[in-house]
């Protein structure tokens, strides 16, 4: 029998802490665009919640509201039974889409009519106001969040929705002047 005692050499350490380095330097960025990503399910949500509101004021036959509040980056869908919207007794549900969960996305820049209600008519094309045939002009908002800002657009007779990246524009500030080679 030998008294030899088994364990590691200077080499294998070396060998498995250079390998967990290389997956910690693989595996950092992706976890880095999370909040892209949620921001993105932000965008999702409301698309999705739009496209429901729009059918189910043509399967219903009556008028829905989507009511967006920047302040709570939130949307309540309301029934609109009548010419007013009253989102604390005709909401359907509410949607929260900052903090966190959805990679602190916001709203900016939201205008449906002047306003900050998109509302379908029972056929489900976008109006100017409640109980109104006007046919809405185009409307948008932008949710932004995780250094990407989204556009949102409702168009009108429609109502499709257009989603588009919006570029950021960078402040003078931001960009560095060209060098002048040879002086």
């Amino acid at each position: 029998m030998s008294n030899r005692r088994r364990g590691y050499t200077l080499v294998e350490v070396l060998i498995v802490v250079t390998v967990l380095g290389i997956a910690g330097a693989v595996a950092a960025p992706a976890f880095s665009q999370t909040g892209v990503l949620r921001v993105q399910a932000a965008l999702r949500s409301i698309v999705a919640d739009i496209s429901e509101a729009q059918s189910d004021a043509l399967a219903m036959q009556q008028s829905r509201a989507v009511v967006f509040d920047a302040s709570s980056t939130s949307y309540t869908i309301v029934r609109v039974p009548g010419t007013t919207i009253d989102a604390s007794t005709d909401a359907l549900f509410t949607t929260h889409v900052g903090g966190s969960r959805f990679g602190d996305a916001r709203f900016e820049n939201v205008s449906f009519n002047e306003g900050t209600t998109l509302i379908f008519d029972e056929m489900g094309s976008p109006v100017a106001a409640a109980g109104s045939t006007t046919p809405a002009n185009e409307g948008s908002l932008e949710v932004t969040g995780s250094s990407q800002r989204f556009r949102i657009a409702v168009q009108p007779y429609t109502g499709r929705v257009i989603v588009s990246r919006v570029e950021t524009q960078q402040s003078e500030s931001d960009v560095t002047p060209p060098t002048q080679g040879g002086q």
